[in-house]
């Protein structure tokens, strides 16, 4: 691969159109716009990124997190322009030097699929399929299709928001640039190749990633294709920041001490930095600002480490050869400090009581909302049926003769609500619930 064809601002649904710009902003710079104005990324806001939304004490959602994540982004690619540059003079002056535009709005993007409450919400919506009622359609499904169904991964499934062509849209979904669409697949092959849950596009979608794929010169793999380049620096920053603000979180609900949360952060500095960092963070005395700082230098010193091992594997990653994310090849140090946050993560945060009985209800909702709806585009004649299907939006084809078709567009209907939304329609239609009257 190459970085003169990697880099490119053709946009899928307007690759004939030339269009007069009136003002001064990249094709790149755009896509970010385009997608910070729209009815899905602010939908994120009410969408849980780990813990239930407290009220009294503000945590991450969705939003913020993809905000956070496009800040670092943006850090990471412009980052690395300006190493490579230094290496490769002839990229001075052409797109490459816009990579931090491209990485920070494919961040902005990169979590637009998930459904509502997260990890629980895809597992109920695979668990469907594989393990309950929903199995008695596999019979009318292509492997690759229920594939796509029993794997259902949010990150499929962005890229299907993105691109797909829905009733009454303009074509080519968001219409963004290859390249931007390109950075969001981190999984590049269908869900019947895919080892785990993890995939990049359903089987209407792959199409599309070929076309895209093809223009950029991605080359292939046995199964699909490799990275585009980019897509180690989203990963990085999406890692970076949910792993370290998640810790941040957990303090601020007292999961975790002060001193807990303070070596925590220090791990990712040098043993001889980490006493002048302390003491200047003690120049504050909220213990909350004092962990900001902690914070900060943490993602300071990966942000460094990522954006210098992507330097120094770029040929590497160029070629296909480069396994693992840019953390997985980090210093000793580092790599060891975020393991330590991963692992104290998973014993003390994910397994928190709060945690777990948010992800026991959406499962449920989603579950139940799964059961529902796909019976009633199955069964559009029951009275019931018409009555749910009265709710569904035109623009999702739940009256397809096909059965995968209106599979797919239950599924996006359920994937673009928010938790508030889900839980709302839920209790509506359980009768626990009624418009005032």
């Amino acid at each position: 691969m190459n970085w003169q064809q990697l880099i490119s601002n053709k946009r899928l649904g307007q690759e004939e159109l030339h269009v007069n710009k009136q003002d001064d902003r990249t094709e790149f710079k755009r896509d970010y716009d385009r997608l910070i104005f729209s009815a899905p990324f602010r939908r994120l806001q009410n969408k849980t990124q780990v813990f239930p939304l407290p009220g009294s004490i503000f945590v991450h959602n969705r939003l913020t997190h993809s905000l956070e994540v496009a800040s670092v982004g943006r850090s990471l690619g412009d980052d690395v322009a300006h190493q490579l540059i230094e290496h490769h003079p002839e990229l001075s002056g052409t797109s490459f030097c816009e990579i931090g535009s491209i990485v920070s709005a494919a961040c902005l993007a990169h979590d637009l699929g998930n459904p509502p409450f997260g990890h629980s919400g895809e597992r109920a919506i695979a668990s469907y399929f594989s393990e309950g009622e929903g199995i008695t359609y596999k019979g009318q499904l292509t492997p690759e299709q229920w594939a796509d169904i029993t794997h259902f991964d949010g990150n499929a499934n962005a890229f299907r928001l993105l691109t797909h062509q829905f009733k009454g849209r303009r074509a080519g979904g968001f219409v963004l640039t290859y390249s931007t669409l390109a950075s969001i697949v981190k999984y590049p092959y269908p869900a019947i190749d895919a080892t785990k849950q993890k995939f990049g596009f359903f089987t209407q979608e792959r199409p599309l990633y070929e076309r895209i794929a093809d223009e950029l010169g991605i080359t292939r793999t046995h199964v699909g294709w490799h990275r585009h380049p980019l897509a180690y620096l989203v990963e990085a920053a999406d890692d970076i920041c949910y792993e370290i603000m998640d810790i941040e979180d957990a303090h601020k609900l007292k999961i975790l001490s002060t001193t807990e949360t303070r070596d925590l952060m220090l791990g990712f500095v040098r043993p001889d930095q980490r006493e002048h960092i302390i003491q200047r963070a003690q120049q504050v005395d909220d213990l909350n600002e004092q962990v900001v700082y902690f914070r900060s230098c943490a993602i300071g010193a990966l942000e460094k480490e990522c954006v210098r091992v992507f330097v120094e594997n770029e040929e590497n990653i160029l070629n296909g050869a480069f396994n693992g994310s840019l953390i997985d090849h980090a210093s000793p140090l580092v790599h060891d400090a975020y393991a330590t946050c991963v692992q104290v993560a998973k014993s003390r945060i994910y397994r928190s009581r709060d945690v777990v009985d948010t992800e026991l209800a959406g499962y449920k909702i989603i579950y139940t909302l799964m059961g529902l709806f796909i019976h009633a585009v199955m069964n559009p004649q029951h009275a019931y049926s018409r009555l749910l299907l009265d709710r569904v939006s035109s623009q999702y084809e739940v009256d397809s003769p096909d059965t995968y078709v209106r599979i797919m567009a239950v599924l996006d209907y359920l994937s673009g609500m928010t938790d508030v939304f889900a839980l709302d329609l839920y209790r509506k239609i359980n009768g626990e619930s009624l418009p005032m009257i």
